[in-house]
């Protein structure tokens, strides 16, 4: 907990390894959940809700949230949790299956309190010292960027990898996919009172989480998505989506003064544009954040970012900024951020 408030913002991390064939072993998947467990140790935090299909594993977390595929393991966390350290642990267990880290991506926003912040997660200049040093030395081409560093809605990006292994061992179908990292502050007031529990409600975590993804229409983000959702108490609200390959996920935090909530999902740059827009029309819908950033991650050539102001600002929302910059191995990152008109 920070001083003066929960700390919504997340940190995400996203490893990609090489070595094992995805198609046709297990990979990360072999590790046990206690080895995982000893990660999220060092991270403090813990699993409360799982499920898999025959593609990746999902697990949601005490703070936010992790995924693991046979060759790369994305987390998310928020509070003051210290993502970073995860690192040296799951390229450690890595090694004892055969693979190696071929790719690191490190992002987040800015935090609302970031006095509160441990190390290494004190500054970013902090966080990029820490993942240099602890990075295997073969991924050498790196890069760090505070992209709409002149505004509040600073996106932080920080990529690693070694060029040769990308590309001879890589996923082929992650050329196709972009990642969007939508976060969003001071949520409308009565639609956040959704996400509180009611005292002594009698339900498990899962069974009220349950029952907040269908009254808040999170459910309808993505009708055919595998959901795994869990409530909070007092209040709070987590989410997995499983759709075949890919995921979506939701985290929420809806105290008053400091409200928060994230969406997140991958697509392939060869999708319907105008259904990923409308899903962006319906995480905003909501939610009615006063302020929302959209950061998109995509293959170089392909402008994902083009349209999302369009979708957006029907809704009561102005572009205020807007950044892009090229990073080696993972494309081009694209941050846009709006406030609602009044502002």
């Amino acid at each position: 907990m920070a001083a003066s408030g929960f700390e919504g913002f997340e940190k995400r991390l996203e490893l990609n390894f090489s070595g094992d064939d995805p198609a046709a072993g297990m990979g990360l998947r072999r590790l046990d959940f206690f080895s995982l467990e000893k990660v999220l140790h060092a991270v403090q935090c813990t699993v409360v809700s799982a499920v898999g299909n025959r593609y990746f594993d999902s697990y949601v977390l005490s703070e936010s949230s992790l995924f693991v595929y046979p060759n790369k393991i994305i987390i998310k966390t928020c509070g003051t949790t210290q993502l970073l350290k995860s690192v040296p642990l799951l390229v450690d267990h890595a090694i004892t299956m055969g693979l190696t880290l071929c790719a690191c991506r490190y992002t987040r926003g800015s935090f609302i309190f970031p006095q509160a912040q441990p190390y290494p997660h004190t500054s970013f200049k902090e966080e990029v010292v820490y993942l240099e040093e602890n990075l295997p030395k073969h991924l050498s081409c790196k890069k760090a960027s505070v992209m709409n560093s002149k505004s509040c809605y600073k996106w932080h990006v920080f990529t690693a990898t070694d060029e040769e292994d990308m590309h001879a061992d890589a996923d082929a179908d992650a050329d196709d996919l972009y990642t969007v990292e939508i976060c969003m502050t001071e949520l409308d007031r009565v639609l956040a009172k959704k996400f509180f529990r009611r005292f002594n409600d009698g339900k498990t975590g899962d069974s009220a989480g349950k029952e907040m993804t269908e009254i808040t229409g999170i459910r309808d983000v993505n009708r055919n998505a595998l959901i795994c959702d869990y409530a909070f108490d007092p209040c709070g609200y987590s989410m997995n989506g499983l759709d075949g390959n890919r995921y979506s996920t939701v985290h929420v935090t809806p105290e008053d003064g400091f409200s928060y909530a994230s969406f997140e999902c991958v697509g392939s740059v060869y999708d319907d544009r105008e259904e990923f827009f409308e899903v962006l029309q319906k995480v905003v819908k909501i939610f009615r954040p006063a302020a929302l950033s959209v950061s998109t991650t995509c293959p170089t050539g392909h402008e994902i970012w083009r349209g999302v102001a369009k979708a957006i600002e029907p809704l009561g929302m102005r572009l205020r900024s807007r950044a892009a910059d090229e990073f080696p191995a993972t494309g081009t990152v694209v941050s846009q951020a709006f406030t609602t008109r009044r502002k």
